[in-house]
């Protein structure tokens, strides 16, 4: 016999529990935090080549 495969509804469905409520961002600032980590992320780029020559 297979697993049960119980398909209903879940509590947390519309929720992260797994996510600490001092970790989300609100969805209006989620490009912020995007713009941010592109920016952290291409300044370390240029750094490093920088710092190779």
């Amino acid at each position: 016999m297979g697993r049960d495969n119980k398909q209903g509804k879940s509590a947390n469905k519309g929720s992260l529990p797994q996510t600490p409520k001092n970790q989300k961002i609100a969805p209006d600032k989620a490009s912020e935090e995007f713009s941010k980590e592109f920016m952290n992320m291409i300044n370390s780029v240029t750094k490093e080549g920088k710092t190779k020559k």
